[in-house]
């Protein structure tokens, strides 16, 4: 868990850097401008997001980084069953 997260952040940082920070962003300014005020309609960054999602798996591919068995999360997800 933890040490996978330290590779990946470490090994694809870089590369998907300008892409994690737009979705940090548009998601930062959701939450406090709609979400906060109670405005829950629409999902303004998934597509942010998603072009995110696709440089990191791509990233992770391209170095080889091996990830069987791990889940990953996102706007289009269910939720793991506790």
């Amino acid at each position: 868990g933890i040490y996978l997260y330290g590779v990946l952040k470490r090994s694809v940082g870089e590369a998907c850097t300008d892409l994690k920070r737009e979705y940090d962003q548009c998601f930062n300014r959701w939450f406090a401008e709609k979400f906060l005020k109670g405005d829950r309609s629409g999902d303004p960054c998934s597509e942010s997001f998603r072009t995110y999602q696709r440089c990191v798996h791509k990233a992770i591919k391209d170095k080889d980084i091996p990830i069987d068995g791990v889940e990953f999360m996102g706007p289009s997800k269910d939720k793991p069953e506790t």
